[in-house]
């Protein structure tokens, strides 16, 4: 048995109601559900959310929420994995079918998810041996080179013996892409952690990616929306 679950609390602060707020037409999870849809690799696709306007709009776009995310995870502190956990644990207990095998996190603000990326991440879990697959980007600046701000307005590097170093010589990193985690049922329930040598990535193209958590990136996203789909028309 093949699950989605997609995270959606009521309570974002940065961008209130971000989960069900407009982009591209539609609420912003319906672009997670329907990718999951289309994508043909779920039995059941689960929205955990505490709220219940959240809860109508999934079901309204084909997703289920068969239960209403307890208040102890669903604080500002509560990391992923433990909800993932919690929805598996949930499934297996009250499903009359097979338990969970493969479980994919997707997020409920990724509104650039391909399903092409979707099936390719079930793929990998599966003629692997790892624990999770999951959505990686690299960045677009070697993070060698970084620089903070200090409090006295001045800066400085956060490794100061990479100044001479050319940015070709540096390696290449990666970062989460925030999309989609796909992962054994038994690696959720278990709470392992993701970004470790159980995993395997699945790489993204950088302008296929926009984490959003502040209006900034949300505004970002929406410029990115509309090249892309720009680009899709004169193809």
């Amino acid at each position: 048995m093949r699950l989605a679950i997609i995270p959606a609390r009521g309570g974002s602060k940065r961008i209130p109601r971000k989960n069900i707020k407009l982009f591209g037409g539609k609420p912003m999870i319906a672009w997670s559900i329907e990718a999951a849809k289309q994508s043909g690799c779920f039995d059941r696709i689960i929205v955990s959310t505490d709220d219940s306007e959240i809860a109508e709009v999934a079901i309204s776009y084909g997703a289920e929420v068969p239960f209403m995310r307890p208040p102890e995870l669903s604080d500002d502190h509560t990391g992923t994995t433990k909800v993932v956990a919690h929805a598996v644990d949930w499934y297996n207990k009250n499903s009359s079918l097979n338990i969970a095998s493969k479980v994919c996190c997707i997020y409920a603000t990724a509104p650039f998810i391909d399903i092409k990326d979707l099936q390719y991440g079930l793929q990998t879990l599966e003629s692997s041996d790892a624990d999770y697959a999951f959505s990686v980007t690299s960045y677009a600046f070697p993070i060698q080179r970084a620089i903070r701000i200090k409090n006295n307005n001045r800066v400085e590097m956060l490794d100061a013996s990479q100044f001479n170093t050319r940015s070709q010589d540096l390696e290449e990193v990666w970062h989460d892409a925030g999309q989609f985690y796909w992962g054994r049922a038994a690696a959720w329930l278990e709470l392992k952690p993701v970004f470790t040598q159980s995993s395997v990535p699945i790489v993204l193209q950088r302008h296929r990616v926009q984490d959003i958590d502040t209006e900034e990136d949300w505004t970002r996203a929406e410029l990115m929306y509309e090249a892309l789909k720009q680009r899709n028309i004169t193809a």
